[in-house]
């Protein structure tokens, strides 16, 4: 969207790199305005406004940090699962089988409920719980993301980096894992936003997050259309900013000009 607002002559570089500096830019305007702007909004918006601002700002960190959590173990995780030795693969393995095999509410409330009782004396508080669970959940799936795009590098471009002399790293940062990241980076993307949406559920173990928000207004206030109305138009907003600086990076990596 951002993206086709540029001159057409620029190089693709330089519309992506002006979309993230755009998106980052109303990222942090709307983050920095938004508890003044609902405050024009009619009752119970108006009043509550600081509250909205607040818990948007909470969602957006929960998000982040989960997400750099998630990639984190995401690649950790498919590297095992093509690793040789098949300790590392039935381990990664069992990590993404049980984690995209169970809800995520039950994951948030086992971090947060029943960790703590298996590991005596680890009592996270409540937003740490939830990023562990976001970053565990997310973190399976980009492993998946990640594999396919490790196992869609035509093999003979392994062999030929080796024919030319690459050691094993080499063949592997220079050139298997580029590609890869390339092809895995649009479910990566789609990850990370349906992450944004996901993290409505750490309400459950009492993080003031913008869904918590929501809650406790239209339940002190009996006016759920407002309120509830309110909370979708701001998830969509961030969600709308975050494909946005997604769009970008895909677009900054698509060496082969698909993207239009």
């Amino acid at each position: 969207m951002l993206i086709a607002l540029w001159p057409h002559h620029w190089s693709r570089h330089q519309r992506s790199n002006a979309t993230l500096v755009a998106a980052l830019i109303l990222m942090v305007l709307v983050l920095a305005l938004l508890g003044q702007l609902l405050s024009f909004f009619p009752e119970p918006i108006g009043s509550n406004a600081q509250a909205f601002s607040d818990g948007a700002r909470t969602t957006l960190w929960l998000t982040l940090i989960s997400g750099t959590v998630g990639l984190v173990l995401g690649t950790a995780a498919a590297l095992a699962r093509t690793a040789r030795w098949i300790g590392l693969r039935w381990l990664a393995g069992f990590y993404i089988w049980a984690i995209r095999g169970t809800p995520l509410l039950v994951q948030i409330l086992f971090v947060y409920f029943a960790l703590p009782v298996l590991v005596p004396g680890l009592n996270l508080p409540d937003f740490a719980a939830a990023v562990v669970a976001l970053g565990l959940n997310v973190g399976a799936y980009n492993a998946e993301a990640i594999r396919a795009g490790l196992l869609a590098v035509p093999r003979g471009q392994t062999e030929a980096a080796r024919a030319l002399g690459l050691g094993r790293g080499h063949v592997f940062f220079d050139v298997v894992f580029p590609q890869a990241f390339k092809i895995s980076l649009p479910p990566l993307v789609s990850n990370f936003v349906a992450l944004l949406k996901d993290s409505s559920l750490a309400y459950a173990i009492g993080v003031v997050e913008l869904t918590n928000v929501g809650n406790r207004i239209q339940s002190a206030t009996f006016q759920p259309i407002a309120t509830l109305s309110t909370v979708a138009l701001t998830y969509l907003l961030l969600t709308t900013l975050v494909t946005q600086l997604s769009n970008a990076i895909e677009h900054r990596f698509d060496v082969e000009g698909r993207i239009q």
